[in-house]
């Protein structure tokens, strides 16, 4: 694939600075109806200076950064009185007249279940939003909430880990939003995605009777291809809603070969991965207990994983920026557990020490139970811990900070195929069944395995692998909900890869495929039988065979999404080599971006997309924004997914302005210099007051 546009800027170039405010859209109709032009007119002021805006200027300077640092392209989308945006967001603040404790979801520890954070002080009323500028006399709805009741959860998050997006997306915590608001869009999304499609906006969204033309309100530097971090997985996570369905699960499924008797299987049991992004330890667990409940708690034989839908896509976790044992640096894999990664709990002792507990448990694997404390403060792992995964044995080469106190620490296994392994020995043992072999893992398919692997007794027999249990994830909706929530890189990848192996048009081919090699001749005779035929055909051939994915690795998943992206949309591809945007060869321009966040407005899968996003000054990556910019309009009105490497800086989402217009905003910054990635991020913030001020 090729960069995305030709005007990509090397470290000492200085290109012209393009920047337009808006202009009325030349409507090639003379047919259009005055209304058309004056709804226009309301939303387009005309601006002549060809210069950034006051306010972004002014940050740019504090930042050290200047206007060649930045892309911005700032866009209306939609009709103002039929928004597809969320409910606005209300933050209040409440603590200059009233010195009352605030209701949180628990006064000792974080929410675990919905009805804990059902106790959140939030409100939903019907009113008028007087006290913002340029606000509209129309009726809309508020979700209301304290500042302080935000602030109080970001801090127990940030005291009881130092990796608070693994914590939540591991251990699924609800954000400080109730369980109602924050589900209600989800909830949109499944019923939409069974809906006729001619049908959708009407179940969400009054019919706008005026389509109107925007042009950006902003626009800069559009066609600059910069390194835009984690922004990226604004990319596959919609192209994966637009192809594979909101409501689309992955499918794990377990064979078995030989025979069962009574409990016990003469033969191996078989887990066929299938890229599931979201395989916790304890769904896991859940999965063995079907297997279990099946009747079978002793196996004469291996388990085998078949991790072979993803092939090739392991990585030196340290290759990045040399820090392995971060659980963002891990690998997918084509049967990924628990991100690949254990939480450490703390709890302090009286005796100058610490106990830590481990989950998940690792079969053949020492851990150590205790650990001394010293007088320093609570850091990451690296610093608090300082583990290091020898063969057999975890070791800890530092004493543990005594102001951890309860700590929960999130640490990075290197080998993704070797976790899986030790997790599923330990979880099967902990379910109180037997296994006399391994658990053995690799990219190969069993049947391939099967003509290499020894053999024993009735296990020997010859026969396909008969299947015992198929478990579903967690939906696609639900699963972005982390990614862009959290920004978890690990589940991007496993969703980027998926686009690939579950595309349907490379899916048939395979199931056709499989009919050729696995048919008898009298069925190849047939050729002018149906593709239907075929398919059926194939299942009294190989059961493990039908319905499983196609393999891929990267090349063939950035290739699928590249055609979707030329299908679609008009401006070039984004260069992509990988899909969480942990890199630095990719890049993407803003208008890219623009493009793609503007035709996902108008998608059926909408409001699962907008409802991944954090949004600004309440939760995900971009609840500290109240904080940097306390008096900002886009408080609770800005629905944004945020990136940040090293000299990289980027926000792109949406932003609900006090007009009632709806914007897509996009901003990218770069810089070869030093960056302070937290005073940089106020660019980006006075970038989404000043749309939201519209």
């Amino acid at each position: 694939m090729q960069p995305t546009s030709k005007f990509y800027m090397s470290p000492t170039t200085k290109p012209k600075l393009p920047c337009t405010y808006l202009r009325p859209s030349n409507q090639s109709s003379k047919r259009l109806s005055m209304l058309a032009l004056l709804a226009t007119a309301i939303v387009s002021p005309l601006y002549a200076q060809a210069a950034l805006p006051e306010a972004i200027q002014e940050a740019l300077s504090r930042a050290d950064l200047t206007a060649t640092d930045i892309s911005i392209v700032i866009t209306p989308v939609g009709d103002k009185n039929a928004s597809r945006l969320p409910s606005p967001i209300k933050v209040i603040d409440s603590s200059v007249n009233d010195d009352s404790e605030p209701k949180l979801v628990n006064q000792t520890k974080l929410a675990s279940t919905p009805s804990e954070t059902n106790s959140i002080s939030q409100k939903t009323t019907q009113k008028k939003n007087n006290n913002v500028k340029n606000d509209t006399s129309q009726q809309i709805t508020l979700t209301t909430i304290e500042k302080r009741t935000i602030k109080k959860h970001e801090q127990k998050l940030h005291a009881y880990t130092d990796d608070p997006y693994t914590y939540q997306s591991l251990e699924s915590i609800p954000t400080v939003l109730s369980d109602t608001a924050s589900s209600k869009s989800i909830n949109n999304a499944n019923s939409n995605e069974d809906a006729n499609a001619n049908d959708i906006d009407n179940a969400n969204v009054a019919t706008p009777t005026i389509k109107i033309s925007f042009s950006s309100l902003l626009s800069h530097q559009p066609d600059i291809a910069r390194t835009p971090a984690s922004t990226m997985k604004l990319v596959p996570s919609f192209i994966a809603l637009d192809t594979l369905g909101a409501n689309f699960v992955w499918h794990t499924r377990v064979y078995h070969t030989g025979i069962i008797i009574g409990d016990r299987l003469l033969g191996d049991l078989i887990i066929q991965g299938s890229g599931d992004p979201k395989m916790t330890h304890e769904r896991l667990q859940q999965l063995l207990y079907k297997v279990q409940a099946s009747g079978i708690r002793h196996i004469n034989g291996d388990i085998i994983i078949d991790s072979g839908v993803f092939e090739n896509v392991g990585k030196d976790p340290a290759a990045f920026d040399n820090a392995p044992l971060r659980p963002y640096n891990a690998s997918p894999d084509g049967f990924l557990v628990n991100f690949s990664t254990i939480g450490i709990q703390s709890y302090p002792l009286a005796n100058g020490q610490a106990q830590l507990t481990y989950k998940p448990q690792l079969a053949n694997y020492q851990m150590p139970n205790t650990i001394n404390t010293r007088s320093a403060s609570c850091g990451q792992a690296s610093y608090s811990l300082a583990p290091q995964w020898q063969p057999q044995q975890l070791a800890l080469n530092a004493n543990l900070p005594d102001s951890c106190g309860e700590h929960a620490f999130y640490v990075a296994y290197p080998n993704a195929k070797d976790f899986a392994a030790r997790v599923i020995a330990a979880k099967w043992q902990e379910l109180g069944n037997t296994l006399s072999g391994k658990v053995i893992t690799q990219e190969t398919p069993y049947e391939a395995l099967k003509n290499t692997k020894p053999t024993r007794g009735l296990a020997a027999l010859p026969m396909s692998p008969l299947p015992l249990v198929s478990y579903p994830s967690l939906n696609l909706t639900q699963q972005i909900y982390d990614i862009n929530h959290f920004s978890n890189n690990v589940m991007t990848e496993q969703v980027a890869l998926s686009i690939g192996a579950y595309d349907k048009a490379k899916t048939t081919e395979a199931h056709i495929a499989t009919v050729e090699t696995f048919s008898t001749n009298s069925d190849k005779a047939n050729h002018d039988e149906t593709i239907n035929n075929k398919i059926i055909n194939s299942k009294t051939s190989s059961l493990y065979q039908f319905g499983k994915p196609n393999t891929t690795g990267y090349p063939a998943a950035l290739q699928t999404m590249n055609q979707w992206w030329q299908a679609n949309l008009s401006t070039p591809p984004p260069y992509l080599t990988n899909g969480s945007g942990l890199c630095r060869d990719c890049t993407i321009t803003a208008a890219n971006l623009s493009e793609l966040l503007t035709y996902a407005y108008n998608h059926p899968s909408f409001d699962a997309y907008v409802s991944s996003l954090g949004i600004a000054g309440v939760s995900g990556t971009i609840a500290a924004h109240s904080e940097r910019l306390p008096e900002s309009a886009a408080i609770g009105r800005a629905w944004i997914k945020t990136g940040t490497l090293n000299n990289v800086t980027s926000m792109a989402g949406y932003v609900k302005g006090t007009s009632g217009q709806d914007y897509v905003v996009v901003g990218l910054i770069n810089t070869e210099q030093a960056l302070n990635a937290y005073t940089a991020r106020t660019v980006l913030d006075t970038m989404l007051d000043w749309t939201a001020q519209h």
